[in-house]
């Protein structure tokens, strides 16, 4: 492992080095222009065919470079929404390393304005890094979006049911996905309580996605929860000129099936535009019964004029999963590492139905216009439709846990039962966005912002007892609601040619209202926040191949639902980060490197404990100070003519100042303070490491091998090595085919071949500590991947 992070900087290290000595290498930069205003085009798609396959994006200037292009002649194509399409062949050599290019524009409004007012510009003083449609669909076999994410800087993942299908984590620079705001095309994800993202309620919404953005650290204001570790906007709203279909099909381990179809209409009558898509993916999962049913469906139909678009998105995600959210117990790791606690019956079988069942459905309604060349807005419409439960078997229950008397059957009282319940979930999540954006040579600005209400039903029902409990009583039932607002403005502004200013401040409110909770239903919330987040920064353009970046932000964020819940005793406080980041970006001939350096640093930090509540997720106390801080770095390089390689690795600080746990002392009903001073912030890693290297042997195909280190991570604030993860490195290799028949436009063929030396490990987990009989105990669970797996797809695009 230490190997491999050597490997990794040597290998950075020397990209400079190889880049002088390799021959024969060349560099197409210039400018992309609209042909009547001569105004910059950003974000324009540009794709380079010949001896080699690459591409790159026009900056928000309209500024392009790629390098690493061997000699000899190409097809360069360029495409940006509201524009015809440019083609030309090209023969690169020393005479052809700038060009500028005009494209005419199509008399359409295609902008999608709502995308580009909350995502960082090329140029922005912000950590980020965006993937576009063909880097996300070629790693998209099934697997849920956080795995397609892997080999981003700084992030990990985890599966509950080990081969990721199902529910899944991310993580990203240690802080886990209640810290990752997520946006569908700039309106708000994460749910509006818990905070977090449930990947497994939109399955294979990867594969309707445009492009998507992470932006790492507290990053440029957006709408929805605030971002405490990074940021995740997808686009879905890209705009198909010309009609296009595919028929996805993927088989793998654990009787994973992945069925999609993709059409889209291309443009009709000059105006219209329709897109769609059915996926179906099921699993038997690596650990026992943790099977998934995912069924989804994605449409969009849309209008376009020379001044305005209109958009209706209608997407929905249906899942059905066995429950494996307690993990593997440590007494069953070694000796049964699939072993799954759950629904576990007094006669030693298991409950057929202990699972999760869940619909959410996305209504999204856009208006863009363009007033003229320098001015524009959007306006957005939302609702979010989400209901569902988690049925689970429960064993000796209390009555009065219930809310009921102990009942008398002849001369015996009885105090428990067996039972089985339903635990509902039943919420709308509306509201509206909207974004004026003013652009000119100097000045660009946008004021922005959102409101959005959230109405939530929390109810359980008792579906079968052994004795005494009628079928379907309500043992609980309370709602919450939620509103939020924001206001931004930010601004871009040229002090010089090559200095460039940023400016971001944001006002948010959030009034948070819980009238009742499962295991209290007489304690009620109410809550109001306003929050103030500004942001700065400055990027200086060293040169056309360098450049240089620095900021600090200010974010704020409120408790979420089980933070309330778990913390009875006294109302936990909002969370307060300032982050510091600092970056350098160098683009060589068959090179880019990429460096940047954070600090960021809180307080009253709610941080994970380790210790969980009865669906599996984390309480989390407030920490008067902690940090985060460390050095990033990323880069890749082309090299004699078919490889290429990728790496990154950051280098991380996670520390608690101060931190006092707090264990449960079963002899006398109390909690037993243990100081343990400055201490490392639970599962936040010291270093993550990923590397990568392709091959095109054929023109048609390429060979790729990755790899993933993740140290030593502590399951709850203590640095216990006891309640810790091992480090773990696992490899990947893929097999990529692209045929081109004359009879159809294309069809792929993918091998993925995860875990290639069938490594053990696990990459999630929690803890439990507690005094009984005099004696300190840990009870440890774990979350173990699979070991050697694979999927195998095939993808006919029409």
């Amino acid at each position: 492992m230490k190997k491999f992070f050597f490997g990794s900087l040597v290998i950075f290290a020397g990209f400079t080095f190889i880049s002088i000595y390799a021959s024969a290498q060349y560099v197409l930069s210039g400018r992309i222009l609209d042909d009547k205003t001569q105004q910059p085009v950003g974000g324009a798609g540009i794709s380079l065919q010949g001896k080699i396959q690459t591409g790159s994006y026009s900056s928000d200037d309209g500024y392009y470079h790629i390098s690493g292009i061997p000699e000899g002649k190409y097809h360069l194509h360029i495409s940006y929404l509201g524009y015809e399409n440019f083609d030309e062949e090209i023969t690169m050599n020393k005479d052809i390393a700038h060009q500028d290019i005009e494209l005419r524009n199509t008399g359409l409004f295609v902008k999608p304005v709502e995308i580009t007012s909350t995502r960082a510009g090329k140029n922005a003083p912000f950590t980020k890094t965006t993937l576009t449609a063909d880097e996300i669909s070629r790693i998209n076999l099934g697997q849920d979006l956080p795995y397609l994410l892997n080999q981003q800087p700084s992030v990990m993942i985890s599966s509950d049911a080990g081969a990721g299908v199902g529910y899944t984590d991310i993580w990203i620079r240690g802080t886990d996905a209640t810290r990752i705001n997520v946006t569908f095309n700039g309106i708000p994800v994460n749910d509006a309580e818990s905070s977090g993202t449930f990947w497994v309620d939109f399955p294979d919404i990867a594969s309707s996605a445009g492009s998507l953005q992470i932006q790492r650290g507290a990053g440029t204001s957006t709408n929805g929860a605030g971002a405490f570790g990074a940021t995740i906007n997808v686009s879905t709203n890209e705009f198909h000129e010309k009609p296009y279909g595919n028929i996805m099909s993927s088989y793998g381990s654990f009787n994973t099936w992945k069925h999609e179809v993709k059409a889209g209409s291309g443009l009709l009558n000059d105006h219209f535009t329709v897109d769609a898509r059915l996926s179906d993916i099921t699993s038997d999962g690596y650990i026992d019964r943790a099977t998934s049913d995912l069924k989804s469906f994605y449409f969009s139909t849309a209008y376009f004029s020379a001044k305005t678009s209109l958009r209706l998105n209608v997407f929905s995600g249906k899942e059905k999963t066995y429950q494996a959210w307690d993990g593997v117990p440590q007494d069953s790791l070694k000796t049964n590492r699939t072993y799954n606690p759950l629904g576990l019956k007094p006669d030693g079988t298991f409950y057929k139905n202990q699972t999760d069942n869940y619909q959410q459905t996305y209504y999204q309604l856009f208006l863009n216009h363009e007033m003229n060349d320098q001015w524009d807005f959007s306006l957005a419409a939302f609702l979010t439709r989400g209901k569902g439960y988690y049925e689970e078997y429960n064993a000796d229950q209390p009555y009065h846990n219930y809310g009921l008397p102990d009942p008398v059957i002849g001369n015996d009282t009885l105090t428990a039962t067996d039972l089985i319940n339903d635990l509902w979930l039943d919420n709308y999540f509306y509201g509206a966005i909207f974004s004026l954006n003013h652009t000119s040579r100097i000045l660009n600005w946008t004021l922005g912002g959102g409101w959005d209400r959230y109405d939530g039903k929390h109810y359980g029902n008792i579906i079968w007892a052994e004795y005494a409990i009628p079928k379907d009583y309500q043992y609980y039932y309370n709602v919450a609601h939620k509103y939020d607002f924001n206001l931004y403005w930010k601004a871009n502004k040229h002090i010089t040619s090559s200095l460039l200013a940023f400016l971001d401040l944001q006002y948010r409110y959030v009034k948070y209202d819980i009238n009742g909770f499962d295991d209290n239903p007489g304690l009620i919330q109410h809550n109001r926040y306003n929050f103030f987040n500004p942001k700065a920064g400055i990027t200086y353009l060293i040169n056309s191949k360098s450049s240089a970046y620095a900021s600090y932000a200010v974010a704020n964020k409120e408790p979420n639902r089980d933070d309330f819940e778990a913390n009875r005793q006294q109302t936990p406080k909002p969370e307060h980060l300032g982050d510091l980041e600092a970056g350098y970006d160098r683009y060589g001939n068959i090179y880019h490197l990429h460096g940047n350096i954070y600090y960021m640093h809180y307080k009253n930090q709610l941080a994970l404990t380790g210790k969980i509540n009865d669906v599996g997720a984390y309480t989390r106390t407030n920490i008067p100070e902690s940090y985060r801080m460390g050095i990033e770095l990323n880069g890749d390089i082309r090299f004699a003519k078919i490889w290429t390689f990728s790496a990154n690795t950051a280098f991380s600080r996670n520390k608690i100042l101060n931190f006092t746990e707090y264990i449960d002392d079963n002899d006398n009903g109390k909690q037993k303070p243990v100081y343990h001073g400055r201490t490392d912030i639970s599962f936040s890693p010291a270093v993550i490491s990923g590397a990568s290297v392709s091959a095109e042997p054929l023109k048609d195909l390429t060979i790729s091998l990755s790899g993933k280190y993740v140290s030593r991570r502590y399951l709850d604030n203590t640095s216990e090595l006891s309640r810790s993860l091992a480090p773990y490195f696992v490899s990947s290799m893929q097999f990529h085919y692209n045929w081109e028949p004359r009879w159809i436009s294309s069809i792929d063929f993918d091998l993925l071949i995860n875990n290639l030396f069938n490594v053990k490990y696990v990459t999630n987990g929690f803890t439990y500590t507690y005094i009984s009989g005099g004696n300190t105990y840990t009870d440890n669970s774990y979350f173990p991947q699979a070991g050697t797996n694979f999927l195998a797809g095939i993808n006919i695009h029409f």
